[in-house]
């Protein structure tokens, strides 16, 4: 039996918001060597080279071998194991970014099934794609540059060879998640709707029938009540000004903000604020 090894590179820092390697690899595990069960804050496919093992989420487990790759989600409790008698062997690209969860969201991967069995992707696409991301490690901006083109061509692989048809009905909720995420991180930005339909890659006529269909609501609306929200809290929070505020929460003109947060709070800023002070 092959002795057990394992060749691992972590990156010190992201670099990059949309998509950044994590962590990249290879293993040989020893019979019965276990992972979990725990909880990861980055997705992180395996690839398995060579014998085989057991993946287990929640309350679902199955055997996966040589061929066959699976996934793990941020903020899922798994555990995976080697089989006692051929322990596997696997290559792993641990990754985060604002831009994973939309690309994930259209492989065949998913949390009721996060794995893919061998035939459905060329196996020598996936072992090539994580092979390069290693092979270009290091932590210098040009490494970090390197390492996420490499990830964004493998992951492509896997968008390459998902289910067209079963995907489709996800796509426009997708579309939702990334406008989302682009709104939260860039909020306090004075960013528009056509800069957040730039952000996501579709037109702001298609973002708007997204964010009808799947909050019941305009994309512009959502922006508002969530800068809003953030509004409340530092009124609640902080002794800010409310000019500050606005200014904070993404509004340039404060008669505006003071507007708007009327508009959904039914009281001024300065009213919600005394309001929230009488009762602490």
């Amino acid at each position: 039996m092959t002795e057990s090894y394992k060749h691992s590179y972590k990156a010190r820092e992201s670099l990059m918001n949309s998509l950044s390697v994590y962590n990249v690899g290879y293993q040989k595990c020893e019979p019965e060597y276990q992972w979990g069960p725990g909880v990861r804050d980055h997705y992180c496919i395996h690839y398995i080279l060579s014998g085989s093992g057991y993946y287990s989420s929640g309350d679902k487990s199955c055997r996966l071998t040589a061929g066959d790759t699976f996934i793990i989600y941020p903020g899922a409790e798994v555990k995976y194991y080697a089989d006692k008698e051929e322990p596997w062997e696997y290559a792993w690209a641990g990754f985060m970014g604002t831009d994973a969860s939309f690309i994930i969201r259209n492989t065949d991967f998913s949390k009721e099934k996060p794995y893919i069995k061998k035939g459905k992707i060329p196996g020598n696409k996936i072992r090539d794609g994580i092979e390069e991301i290693y092979s270009v490690k290091g932590n210098t901006y040009e490494a970090t540059v390197a390492m996420a083109g490499a990830l964004y061509s493998l992951l492509a692989v896997f968008m390459h060879y998902c289910d067209k048809e079963e995907k489709e009905k996800d796509v426009q909720m997708s579309y939702v998640e990334k406008a989302e995420l682009y709104i939260e991180t860039n909020y306090s930005y004075p960013i528009t709707v056509e800069d957040i339909a730039a952000y996501v890659g579709i037109s702001r006529s298609h973002l708007f029938r997204s964010f009808q269909a799947h909050m019941g609501k305009s994309p512009k609306e959502y922006l508002s009540e969530y800068r809003i929200r953030q509004a409340c809290h530092l009124l609640k929070e902080t002794g800010l000004s409310v000019s500050t505020i606005a200014y904070s929460v993404g509004f340039e003109n404060n008669l505006y903000f003071s507007k708007a947060f009327k508009k959904q709070k039914k009281i001024s800023p300065s009213e919600y604020r005394q309001t929230h002070l009488m009762r602490s």
